[in-house]
């Protein structure tokens, strides 16, 4: 499991890796075993997942992020349900329906887990792996993109 590590303004924060730990550990309900298995399926799906912590507000403690040449999703909980938001999930092909919260807009999809859903891991699986290839395909685009540029400037 890749770490990262998390400063803001000039005071040391937990590691992305300790916070989501945190998380996890504080909620001790369904929700926290929810996350713990939707991370354990993300890091299986794709070891080069880095944790991040993202958002944070004096209001907020953030939210984990799991990241791959960009984000890939997030992992949210609420009172009833553990929300994964996919950052591209509008362009993701979701053959297995997953996607069944934020279906109106134009970049993110989301999928709601309820406490006692089951998690389809194949599924979630591929899903995650269709939004790391859809990062990694936009980083080659945009550097490709660059390198045009460069080379039409000189």
């Amino acid at each position: 499991m890749k770490k990262s590590a998390a400063v803001e303004s000039g005071s040391a924060l937990p590691s992305a890796s300790e916070f989501i730990d945190a998380k996890i550990n504080s909620l001790g309900d369904w929700r926290g075993k929810t996350l713990a298995k939707i991370r354990e399926i993300i890091h299986n799906a794709d070891p080069e997942i880095v944790e991040e912590r993202k958002w944070v507000k004096p209001t907020s403690p953030g939210t984990p992020v799991f990241s791959h040449g960009g984000i890939v999703c997030t992992g949210e909980t609420h009172k009833n349900v553990v929300k994964m938001t996919f950052a591209k999930g509008a362009a993701s092909k979701d053959p297995s329906h997953l996607f069944n919260s934020s279906l109106e807009g134009n970049v993110r999809r989301a999928i709601d887990i309820h406490e006692g859903e089951k998690i389809n891991e194949a599924a979630l699986k591929d899903l995650i792996r269709a939004a790391v290839a859809l990062n990694v395909a936009g980083k080659s685009k945009s550097k490709g993109i660059s390198e045009k540029k460069s080379r039409a400037k000189t």
